[in-house]
């Protein structure tokens, strides 16, 4: 199986048709042995729907931002298993008052609380398994991400902090490369996730996908993006770090939609 006897850290399970969640199932039936997180008011509904997996498994609290949930994380899984084989962040958060179309008006504060939640966050996380990644001679982190290339109607200071996140992924992987732990990100088209709906226009997002998408994107179905971030948790990536791999459909590549008119010369 891809993920025998691998000892995982899955973030950002909510509910159960969360992206973090199907990673969290697919690592199972793969042969994984998994904690997940949850914290503050959703952490009851982690609980629960963790009780959903395959093999139901220990939900750990974890507020990235807050050091000593860190630092509780790591001494639980030093005296769980002494090691760890990678982890899922699967962590965002912006205010309401930085989406929406507030770009021009979001205070600082709430930009930074965005960034510090979606991007350095990952870095946080990274610093805290180092020490577990290490002893177990290496290891994978991947990252949910949304591609920011390009700007995105009502996305605004998420925006900002998912190009970020892309950032971090390649400055991480920088430096624990020489530990043999490889750092990567997924990016996802939109999937009607609790999180994704909180934005204002999802539904714009989801017109968007069906006039530029090559494969046909279904936004109820986390399984293919779930699938690739056990893959890169996997040994089947060995030489893969620094990368964003997208799962969108191949939106991503495509200029215009499908079938539109090519530009005339001239």
């Amino acid at each position: 199986m891809l993920l025998q006897d691998k000892k995982l850290v899955i973030t950002g399970v909510l509910t159960d048709d969360s992206i973090a969640w199907h990673a969290a199932r697919i690592a199972q039936e793969q042969g994984a042995e998994i904690v997940v997180t949850g914290f503050g008011r959703g952490l009851r509904l982690t609980e629960r729907v963790a009780q959903r997996l395959p093999a139901p498994c220990d939900v750990l609290e974890l507020d990235i931002n807050d050091p000593a949930h860190v630092e509780g994380l790591t001494a639980d899984l030093e005296s769980r298993w002494g090691a760890v084989d990678g982890a899922l962040h699967a962590i965002a958060y912006a205010p309401g008052d930085a989406l929406g179309g507030n770009f021009l008006d979001t205070p600082a504060e709430s930009a930074q609380t965005a960034f510090t939640t979606s991007a350095f966050s990952y870095k946080t996380l990274a610093v805290a398994l180092l020490p577990l990644l290490r002893e177990a001679g290496g290891g994978a982190l991947v990252a949910m991400d949304f591609d920011n290339t390009q700007a995105w109607p009502a996305y605004d200071w998420m925006g900002v902090a998912k190009s970020a996140l892309q950032s971090v992924t390649r400055y991480l992987a920088r430096d624990l490369g020489k530990h043999n732990i490889r750092v990567n990100a997924v990016s996802a088209g939109p999937l009607g996730t609790v999180a994704a709906k909180s934005i204002p226009g999802f539904e714009r997002f989801d017109e968007v996908w069906a006039e530029r998408s090559p494969l046909v994107w279904d936004t109820s179905d986390p399984d293919p993006v779930a699938r690739m971030v056990c893959v890169l948790l996997s040994d089947w990536a060995p030489m893969t770090t620094g990368e964003v791999v997208h799962v969108d459909g191949g939106f991503h590549a495509i200029a215009a939609g499908i079938g539109a008119p090519a530009p005339e010369d001239g």
